[in-house]
């Protein structure tokens, strides 16, 4: 037996045997309003560049954090390494000198006041983290 073909403005489901229009997640008559993509690139586009900037901000951020880093563990390694008779105190500013040898040795004697070859000063912190400061 042959069934009549429904028209294709109907939305008839062959295998449930239903009109099933208002299951569609689109518009399935004539009179319905058309389907209008919008244009999104602009958007897109603008928040792609904010997005890359606030990105290198952050890896700028994270770059200049580092560098300064390296810096510190740099100078930790040369005053940890550093020839000293003496069990330096938290929170106490040390000078790092060269011998005439070119070893570098810690001393509680400023710069101001001797004649060896300066490197510079250095303060214990808390954490036992040597760092240099300005006399």
């Amino acid at each position: 037996m042959s069934k009549a073909k429904k028209p294709d403005q109907i939305v008839f489901n062959e295998d449930t045997q239903r009109y099933d229009a208002y299951l569609m997640p689109y518009a399935t008559n004539v009179g319905a309003p058309a389907i209008q993509v919008t244009d999104n690139s602009s958007w897109k586009t603008r928040n792609i560049h904010k997005a890359n900037k606030q990105i290198k901000a952050k890896y700028l951020e994270l770059k200049a954090e580092y560098e300064k880093m390296m810096t510190s563990l740099e100078y930790n390694t040369l005053v940890y390494n550093a020839r000293y008779t003496f069990e330096p105190l938290v929170g106490e500013t040390y000078h790092l000198y060269r011998d005439k040898k070119e070893q570098p040795f810690l001393s509680i004697i400023a710069p101001t006041d001797c004649n060896f070859d300066y490197i510079g000063s250095f303060l214990l912190d808390s954490e036992l983290i040597w760092n240099k400061v300005e006399v």
